[in-house]
């Protein structure tokens, strides 16, 4: 018999396949089966390619059976299913090589092992009969490893079942394994960021890396009034009215973002969802109105969140580091464009002297109030200089007496305000794909529809994803005055023409590549954008000290 407590008749049952993530790592079991974290990476595909091509099993006998048991709370499916002397026997096929024990004869990997005793015991569940042992094939060897079906094994079984139950009642992830060489193979090592958590515990260490540099795919920006976007089997179709459809495969697109007046289907919609693409919806003024993205196994994590954010301490401990880096990194821009000319130095120099002390004052700041003090300040002073930052070359139309929002009432401000509106989208995105909740934040407060988290982190890259390009844009005369504007009495606002410019511009921004000045490896903004939402969430899941220390140099 195998004896197991009374299951939960709600609870679903515990998949092979996550036993065998729990053998291999404990948090790799949490990511993928509570916080329903899966990454297909090019190893997933290779064993599924090998699975597809031993679909038809030459002896015609039976591949890949699936099996559910109730009473063990078991479910999964074995590769291929045998008889051998009157019994049934499970084979696991994989693709790598088999472990060694020490006098070098193969032996199956404990994950391996365990997820074969699995299927072994389900066996014996549905018919009623004693499974003697399971097999597992190593075709990089061309090894076939024994597993016998024993007590051993099936008290290893019922622990691994314990522990899994254990950990999916929890909302705390587990904490990285010590054993780093498994990082290196595991899919879902850009989301855990092992590496990273090491280094901080050990900044002598240099970490392996693990993040990727750049973006999985491309962002479709549909910016033509009236177009359409549809589906065509796994293929994205824009159909603008005037000109030619354009068409994208789903595989190589990241997201799609809607300017304006434009329409997708409900297929497409569905689609993108299917393959992890977010849908997002902007005003042609580049402001964020809404977004579909997958939100599946997010309960956990949202909950961590809200413990960690209705805690003042922790909401002013994080809102200290954040202003801090905001102004910084508005200090070092405003230093870094003037550095050599001492013309334009002078004339910023009672802003950087209006700066510099507030950044000595956040630090010890009492509360969240005086915090958003201080840095209102010092965005007073900035964008006072940052106007100056503008060469003699510069049109007087593209010029700005003062910082005007909602609506921007000059061609400058206009700009500003578009390119934080694709910052903002930009954001929001790396934030919801980290399954964060973007309404519950720790400095800005709650207001109108913006979302505080995303305003949060947004003041990390106003700097480097906008001004920067902006100023640099402008100074370099590629900016029209007349045909880049549509322009009023009370409002100022980009054409289509201006709008597409600054799409370019900011898409461009994000594929330029930036080393991380504490962790010492260069990534995208695009990715650096990402990387910081999910360092924002380990300051709250026991592994804090990395968020916003990066700095502009």
């Amino acid at each position: 018999m195998f004896p197991l407590p009374v299951l939960d008749s709600h609870a679903p049952p515990v998949r092979v396949m996550a036993l065998h993530a729990l053998a291999y790592c404990r948090r790799l079991f949490y990511l993928e089966e509570v916080e329903q974290i899966r990454v297909a990476d090019d190893r997933v595909f290779a064993g599924r390619q090998l699975h597809a091509a031993l679909e038809a099993d030459e002896d015609g006998e039976a591949a890949r059976v699936e099996l559910t048991s109730d009473t063990l709370g078991l479910t999964g499916v074995v590769d291929c299913l045998r008889r051998r002397d009157g019994s049934y026997l499970p084979y696991e096929h994989k693709r790598g090589k088999p472990a060694r024990a020490p006098d070098n004869t193969p032996e199956p990997w404990p994950s391996d092992r365990l997820q074969v005793v699995a299927y072994a015991v389900l066996l014996e569940d549905a018919f009623g009969q004693p499974i003697p042992e399971g097999r597992i094939r190593y075709h990089a060897a061309n090894v076939t490893v024994r597993v016998p079906i024993d007590d051993r094994a099936r008290a290893d079984l019922r622990a691994a079942i314990d522990d899994a139950r254990q950990l999916r009642e929890s909302v705390d992830r587990p904490p990285i394994t010590a054993n780093d060489r498994l990082c290196a193979r595991c899919s879902l090592a850009p989301i855990c960021l092992p590496e990273e958590v090491r280094h901080d515990r050990d900044p002598e260490r240099d970490p392996v890396r693990l993040f990727p540099p750049d973006r999985d795919g491309v962002t479709l920006h549909v910016v033509a009034q009236g177009a359409q976007v549809g589906i065509t089997g796994d293929t994205i179709v824009i159909r603008p009215r005037e000109g030619p459809e354009t068409k994208h495969p789903a595989r190589g697109v990241e997201g799609v973002l809607l300017h304006g007046f434009c329409q997708i289907s409900t297929q497409a919609i569905r689609k993108c969802v299917e393959h992890g693409i977010g849908v997002h919806w902007l005003t042609t003024s580049g402001h964020h109105t809404a977004s579909v993205v997958p939100t599946a196994g997010q309960v956990q994590r949202r909950i961590r969140q809200y413990r960690a954010l209705t805690d003042e301490p922790t909401c002013l401990r994080l809102a200290r580091q954040l202003a801090l880096a905001k102004v910084e990194g508005q200090y070092r821009y405003l230093m870094r464009a003037s550095r050599g000319d001492d013309e334009a130095r002078s004339e910023i120099q009672a802003s950087l002297g209006a700066i510099q002390p507030l950044l000595h004052q956040i630090p010890g700041a009492a509360d969240r109030d005086s915090l958003r003090g201080m840095e209102g300040m010092a965005a007073v002073h900035y964008f006072a200089a940052l106007r100056q930052l503008l060469g003699p070359q510069v049109p007087e139309d593209l010029r700005s007496d003062g910082r005007s929002r909602r609506p921007p009432k000059d061609r400058f401000n206009a700009l500003l305000s578009y390119g934080y509106g694709l910052v903002h989208t930009a954001v929001m995105r790396a934030v919801l794909a980290s399954g964060l909740e973007p309404a519950l934040g720790f400095f800005h407060t709650p207001r109108s529809a913006a979302y505080p988290l995303v305003l949060d982190l947004m003041e990390l890259f106003r700097v480097t994803l906008w001004d920067m390009p902006l100023v640099g844009s402008l100074n370099r005369g590629q900016w029209d005055p007349d045909a880049d504007f549509a322009v009023t009495r009370v409002k100022v606002w980009l054409s289509d023409g201006g709008r597409k410019k600054a799409i370019g511009l900011f898409e461009d921004r994000l594929q330029e590549t930036w080393k991380h000045p504490v962790l010492n490896y260069s990534l995208s903004y695009a990715r650096a954008i990402e990387l910081e939402a999910r360092l924002l969430e380990k300051e709250w899941t026991g592994e804090p000290g990395l968020f916003a220390r990066a700095r502009l140099r």
